[in-house]
C-alpha cells in the first residue's frame, strides 16, 4: 500500500468514525424526543433552525439547508409541521413566488419544550461516546472546539 492509499484508508476511518458518532447520537436523540415531546430529530433541526432566525422565519431552500434534506422531501416536512399547527407559511412581500416559514405559536412552544431534553441527551451521548475508544478522539475534538480546552 502507497503513500496516497494509506492517506484515503485514513479519511475513510475518519468518516466511518464520524458516521458512528452521528448514528449513535442521532439514535438517542430520536428516541427521547419522539418518547417525550412527539418530534424526531429532523422536525426539532426545523424547529431550532427557525427559533435562531432573525425574524423568526425562512425560505424554503434555506431550510432545506439546514436540515440536509431535499427540496421535495423539505416540502413534505414542513406540509407536516404545518397540519400539526407548528409551522406557517407566509409569501414573500418583495417576490411573490418566495415563501417562507415560521414558527407559530405552538411551534415557539413545543420547541422551548424540547430544547432541554435535545441538550440532555446530546451531552449525554457524547459523554457515553467518549467511554468508546474510537469515537473518544473524535469526541475530545469535538469539546475542545467548543470550549477552547479538554474538560
Amino acid at each position: 500500500m502507497g503513500i496516497a492509499d494509506t492517506a484515503v484508508e485514513v479519511r475513510a476511518s475518519g468518516w466511518r468514525t464520524l458516521a458512528a458518532l452521528h448514528a449513535h447520537i442521532e439514535g438517542a436523540l430520536e428516541r427521547e424526543l419522539v418518547r417525550r415531546h412527539a418530534l424526531s430529530v429532523v422536525e426539532f433541526t426545523v424547529l431550532d433552525a427557525l427559533s435562531r432566525q432573525d425574524g423568526w422565519h425562512m425560505r424554503m431552500s434555506q431550510l432545506a439547508r439546514a436540515a440536509a434534506l431535499s427540496s421535495s422531501a423539505t416540502t413534505r416536512l414542513v406540509n407536516r409541521l404545518e397540519d400539526r399547527g407548528l409551522l406557517t407559511r407566509v409569501l414573500c412581500a418583495d417576490d411573490r413566488r418566495g415563501v417562507y416559514t415560521e414558527l407559530t405559536d405552538a411551534g415557539w412552544a413545543l420547541y422551548r419544550e424540547a430544547r432541554p431534553t435535545h441538550d440532555a441527551v446530546l451531552e449525554a451521548s457524547l459523554d457515553s461516546a467518549g467511554e468508546v475508544p474510537e469515537l473518544a478522539p473524535i469526541v475530545g475534538f469535538l469539546h475542545d472546539g467548543v470550549t477552547g480546552v479538554r474538560g
